[in-house]
Formats: structure tokens, sequence, C-alpha cells
């Protein structure tokens, strides 16, 4: 009859941990390696601070075999656990001068040399227990075979006891080699590779800097576009233009229908121009890598359907990328007014301000409106995409928008980028 339930449950947990499993043997196996790769650590240890032999021989030779007894137990914990500790990453070879001066200013190192002096020889201690236990308790579990193996002995003991005993032990010695397995692979992991917390601060870092970089060749692609458009068929459009106003001027014998289709050609360029020119406007402004914020703003402020008061405070300016995305903040934030705010004034501010802490200097951008307020991102105002612009160089807005207005939205951007 097939075992089902709790009942199959049980049966399964306790093969799959019985003293002869899998489980025990990669356990016993792990604490019982733990002693010889504990031997080298425990002799250099021992030759710099035990008399007579006191030497700092001991402590140099313990110094320059860290390297090789962190692969050691790196190696024990991949092949009999499965374990993979990372290794900690250099920037010199540990043999060179550089490379141990590296090593001595390093904490991983000292995080390492804790886990070999101190944690090795406990592991060690705790595997030779482990080793001890089986030992002993297969020869207590066995002591009826070694009375008929041995026939004539007086043993003058209690074999039932002892047996006994011996099975609880055997028993047992799995168990004390599964703790001791897990409390070394804990530290092993803990010591010997990366500290986590660096590591993570690191793969922010790499992750901030490729994010900076990719920013950086989308502006600059964004440019190159601008230049190729404006120097090529905009230029175009613009002698298509010219010369459709020449023949309209000099043209005048032509026939009412000719000169209808030339007129209607030279208006459809000069609107083309124009959506050209927005769309140049849209990619990356010429005037703003050539004269600064200032003077990009301004054309915004000019181009808007309602008075924009604008004040523009910047000593010098900052990076190109976080010129851009202040310039279209204000774009699209002038762009919302004129759709939503039914506004009749607008005022735009832009200075540079002393971050708290490490932050360094920020770009503060405000829009102040006198419309009707009640600006809220999740009806689609418009302002979703101006948080994802801002927050793609790691700035901040705040928007303040109560029905019946004024609606102030406030962006700082870091100036480092």
């Amino acid at each position: 009859m097939a075992l089902r339930g709790a009942l199959r449950r049980t049966y399964t947990w306790t093969t799959a941990h019985a003293p002869w499993s899998a489980w025990a043997r990669r356990n016993i196996a792990f604490a019982a390696a733990a002693i010889p790769a504990a031997l080298p650590a425990l002799l250099g240890l021992a030759h710099a601070v035990v008399p007579p032999g006191t030497s700092p021989v001991g402590l140099f030779l313990l110094f320059a075999l860290g390297p090789l007894l962190t692969t050691l137990q790196r190696s024990r914990c991949w092949s009999l656990l499965g374990l993979d500790i990372p290794r900690v990453v250099r920037q010199e070879r540990w043999w060179s001068p550089r490379g141990m001066l590296e090593r001595v200013r390093s904490e991983a190192t000292w995080r390492q040399y804790g886990y070999h002096l101190v944690v090795s020889p406990l592991a060690a201690a705790a595997g030779a227990l482990v080793v001890l236990s089986g030992a002993v308790g297969a020869a207590g579990a066995t002591v009826y075979a070694w009375d008929w193996a041995l026939p004539g002995s007086d043993w003058n003991l209690d074999l039932d006891l002892i047996t006994t005993g011996g099975a609880l032990l055997l028993l047992s010695t799995p168990w004390l080699a599964a703790l001791s397995t897990r409390l070394d692979a804990f530290a092993a992991t803990a010591l010997l590779g990366p500290n986590r917390s660096r590591e993570l601060e690191r793969r922010v870092e790499d992750l901030a800097e490729s994010r900076a970089g990719v920013l950086d060749a989308a502006d600059l692609e964004r440019r190159r576009i601008e230049r190729d458009l404006h120097d090529g068929a905009q230029q175009r459009l613009v002698a298509l233009a010219m010369n459709l106003g020449i023949a309209r001027a000099t043209l005048t014998d032509l026939p009412p229908e000719a000169r209808a289709v030339i007129d209607e050609a030279h208006r459809e360029a000069k609107e083309a121009i124009e959506e050209l020119n927005s769309l140049v406007r849209g990619l990356h402004p010429a005037v703003l890598e050539d004269r600064g914020l200032d003077a990009a703003l301004s054309g915004i402020a000019a181009r808007a359907p309602f008075p924009v008061e604008l004040a523009v405070d910047i000593a010098t300016r900052p990076g190109p990328t976080v010129e851009a995305v202040a310039y279209f903040v204000v774009s699209e934030a002038l762009a919302n007014v004129a759709k939503h705010a039914r506004a009749e004034r607008c005022s735009v501010r832009v200075e540079r301000i002393q971050g708290q802490g490490r932050i360094g200097e920020l770009l503060r951008i405000t829009v102040t409106d006198d419309g009707v307020g009640g600006a809220d991102p999740s009806r689609g105002t418009g302002l979703v995409g101006l948080r994802k612009r801002v927050g793609s160089v790691d700035g901040t807005i705040m928007i303040t928008s109560p029905l019946g207005g004024p609606t102030d939205i406030t962006v700082e951007l870091p100036c480092g980028l």
C-alpha cells in the first residue's frame, strides 16, 4: 500500500536525512575537510606566537599564504556544497609590492584573515568532533560485533547500554555536521567574499555612471540629428521656398492656374520650414549649445501665448545633459500651462543653489502660473513625462496645485552631470 499525505512526507524527510543519506555524507565530508584546510593557518600562527619559536617569519608566511588559503576554502565550499563565493576583485597582483600594499589597506583582507585565524580553527575543531562522534558512535553501535570477533574478551561493561548510546551518537553525528556546515558556510560567505554593502554601492555607482553615459550619448545624438536637419533638409527647404518666391515674383505672365500652384507650393514650403524649426528645437535647440540656458529659455518665453517673467541666475553653466533637461522641463511646463491652466501670466526662475550634505550644487527651476490649478499627474496632464525626464538625471520635482491656483512646480537637478 502506497504511503500518502503526512506519512509519505515523513518517510521522505526521514530517508533524506538518514545517516547514510547524501545529505549526511555531504555535511560530514564538509566538516571533516575543515581539518586539513585549517592546518596551514594554525601552523603559521603557532610558529609566530608560541615560544620558543616566536618569529615574525610565521606572520609573514601567514600573510603570504592568505590568498592561497582563501582559494582553498572557496574550493572546499564549491566542491562539497556547491556554494560559489565570489572572488574579491583587486587591481594589482597580490605578490607585487603595490598588490601587498593594496591587500594591507583592504578591509576584505582582514575579513579573510579573521576567517582563517578564528572561524577556520573553530570549524576544524567542530570537524574533529564530528569525526570523533561518528567513530565512537560506530564503535559503540557495533560493540556486539566486536565481542563476537574477539571471543574470550571480558569487557565487564553493559553492552546494551553501549550499543544504545553508540547508536544515538551515530544518529546525531549528521545533525552535528549539519550545524557545523551551516555556521561555517555562513561565515565563509560573509568573510571570504566581497563586502555585500560595498558591492551594492559599487554596482549603484556603476549603474549611475552607465546611465549618465547613456544620457550623454543620447544628448549627443540629438545634437547630431539637429545639426544634420539644420544643415541639410532645412537649408534645402529654405532654398526651395526662395526659388518659389522668386518664380512667383518674376513669372508674371503665367496662367492663373500655374500661379495658384506656385503660391500653394510656396506656402507649403514655408509651413514645412516652420514645422522643421519646431522639430529641431524639440530635439536640441542650437541656441542652447551656443549661448546657454538663459538665451534658450528667453526664446521659449517669447513664443508662449501669455506673458512670461523669466529670471535666470547662473554663474557657471551646468553640464550639457542637465542644461538639456532644464530646457525641456521649462518647455513642457509652459506647454502644460498653455493647454490646461487657463493662466494669464507665468513666472520662471532658474538658479544654482548649494545642496545639502554631499549632494553638491543643484540647478533649481521654479515655474509658477496664476491659472485654475488642480494639476494632477494621474490625469495625464503631461506631468508624468515631466517626472520621468527629471528622474532620468536623479532630479526631484515637487508640484503644488490647489484648486483655484496658483500652480507651483519646483525642480532640482544635480549640476554634476
